[in-house]
């Protein structure tokens, strides 16, 4: 062999070692000028670390959601035979030509990814941002909130080479301007602080006082929710912490002894932790939406083991892996909880679509595999899931997500009356869902020419179903006083739901699983609330009539007549 055809030769041995050249770029999200409540300062430094997380197309998902459908849909012969993990994963992970392209794409770069979920659908990988801008022909800068002075490392746009566009989802963080200081950070509910006890804050509390505060025992008479412990140890409700929100013993203990002098003041929750979360205990340190909702779930859904989960600050900024993490966490668990209650969010618009439709997906996995997931949903009214300026109506995440079942807050007793706060609407990503597609219509046709271009009638509209909200009593700091939101209606809602789970599980059931279909289904089980509305943007925002109404939902709970409806 010459020379010339030995170097020929060794040139093309090189070429096909470095595998796929990746020069053809399409571009994946972009805005066209900077967002909203954000300016640019400059150029990211080059040197700047990103956490990326990387979300690989599903292999299946419309099979996953064919296979959630027939499982949570009591018509369905497949009702109740909810799948198992490897059953759900095998839908959710990728392609073997999508992982040997993304592999290819990553070695091309010199790097390596960490599956962070147990399906290998999501990836995670720390980059510089001069990395990151040779990656996705992106410019990564520099971009402060204006809110708050927090600054990002952000870019405008971000494309993918031709040979993995397909198989990658979303990227993160790219194109999505959340709040860096509320991003998964406001609670969806504001609470009023703790104050000094009042009077009316009696352990035997009566309908007269049930019309100005909440307690369990309110709830045990508005809503017939029985004091009869629960039995079966295998049924678990998992309540969400976030932003160093710690659920504090001696708070509940408080409580216990004040609003449950029926029960041992000893109960407590079981705890895990991921992310760097943690759950110290001092007074100075209880946090008033841990509390409520380990309060509104321990002291309601009397003897359900009750797990509180704390997300720490361990991941990017950003709310997406917080709600990210704590899915893919407990889906990797060969057993799942029945119930998981999140009292946060934010709006639909800071979360890029790509990103919202990916975690949608974990959530429906979730309930595939049998785990009824409740989502305060918000308390902005028509403004989404915290107030803002608006013209037009605005949308939550995630209660537009069409796997998940979002909660509405209520108050009084006689008649209950939608909270002007109540988050509800129609989601501007998802299309109504099918399971609601009569009761959004039967609205929509109440509601004629109200409204009209202010809102996507075409979308999927929650809450779901609503709880109380106003005024609910809990204890804080060892202060005991009212907090308001939906953010209490989503725990009030899941005790109805892991009381339930416990009489099906005692009866050799499997639990509900993912709600929506069940509960559209059988809406006369649900006390109907007819007033009320959520106000914004400006105008009236929607008004409770009879039926579904996005405000209240289908309405609040019957416990009896949800037994009956589920079989028992």
């Amino acid at each position: 062999m010459s020379a010339a055809a030995s170097l020929l030769l060794a040139s093309l041995l090189s070429l096909a070692a470095a595998g796929p050249a990746f020069h053809t770029f399409i571009v994946q999200e972009s805005h066209s000028s900077t967002p909203q409540g954000f300016t640019k300062v400059g150029p990211a430094d080059d040197a700047t670390t990103l956490n990326l997380r990387i979300a690989l197309a599903s292999s299946n998902f419309a099979g996953l959601e064919k296979a959630l459908y027939d499982v949570s849909t009591p018509s369905s012969s497949s009702y109740g035979n909810h799948l198992s993990k490897d059953e759900v994963n095998a839908f959710l992970a990728p392609t073997a030509e999508a992982t040997a392209a993304v592999q290819a794409w990553l070695d091309s770069h010199g790097l390596s990814a960490t599956k962070s979920s147990s399906a290998g659908d999501w990836l995670s990988l720390s980059v510089p941002v001069s990395k990151a801008n040779q990656m996705f022909a992106a410019q990564y800068e520099t971009f402060e909130h204006n809110a708050s002075g927090k600054t990002v490392a952000r870019t405008l746009s971000y494309s993918l080479p031709a040979e993995v566009a397909d198989h990658i989802a979303a990227v993160h963080p790219a194109t999505t301007f959340n709040n860096p200081a509320g991003s998964l950070k406001p609670v969806l509910s504001i609470p009023k602080a703790p104050s000094s006890p009042t009077a009316n804050l009696s352990s035997d509390a009566t309908p007269s006082s049930c019309a100005t505060s909440i307690t369990p025992a309110c709830l045990q008479s508005l809503y017939g929710i029985p004091t009869t412990p629960a039995t079966e140890s295998s049924n678990s409700i998992v309540v969400s912490g976030f932003i160093e929100q710690f659920a504090n013993k001696a708070d509940l203990t408080s409580f216990l002894k004040k609003f449950r002098t029926d029960i041992s003041s000893s109960t407590t929750f079981a705890l895990q932790t991921l992310d760097g979360g943690s759950n110290p205990q001092s007074a100075s340190q209880a946090g008033v939406e841990a509390n409520l909702d380990i309060q509104y779930t321990v002291g309601v859904a009397t003897g359900v083991p009750v797990v509180f989960v704390s997300v720490g600050e361990d991941f990017n900024d950003g709310d997406l892996e917080g709600f990210l993490d704590i899915v893919n966490f407990l889906s990797a668990e060969d057993q799942v909880p029945q119930v998981m209650t999140t009292s946060y969010g934010e709006n639909e618009t800071d979360m890029s679509k790509a990103l919202a439709f990916k975690l949608c997906e974990a959530y429906a996995a979730f309930g595939a595999r049998g785990t009824s997931v409740l989502f305060a949903s918000g308390d902005g009214g028509v403004e989404g899931g915290q107030a803002q300026t608006c013209s037009v109506y605005q949308a939550a995440f995630p209660s537009g997500c069409p796997f998940l079942t979002s909660v509405g807050s209520v108050h009084g007793i006689s008649p209950e009356t939608g909270s002007t706060f109540s988050s509800g609407g129609f989601s501007n990503y998802w299309g109504v869902a099918d399971y609601q597609s009569s009761a959004v219509s039967a609205f929509l046709t109440a509601q004629g020419s109200t409204n009209k271009g202010l809102f996507n009638a075409s979308g999927r509209g929650y809450p779901d179903i609503s709880a109380q909200g106003e005024n609910v009593q809990i204890f804080s700091g060892g202060r005991s006083g009212g907090v308001d939101g939906t953010s209490c209606s989503s725990p009030i809602f899941a005790s109805v739901i892991g009381l339930i789970n416990d009489r099906l599980v005692a009866a050799g059931n499997s639990p509900l699983g993912f709600l929506n279909p069940w509960l559209y289904a059988n809406p006369s089980m649900l006390n109907d609330v007819t007033t009320g509305s959520n106000p914004g943007c400006g105008a009236k925002g929607f008004t409770a009539r009879a039926g579904w109404d996005p405000v209240t939902g289908l309405g609040t709970p019957n416990f009896a007549k949800m037994l009956t409806a589920a079989g028992l």
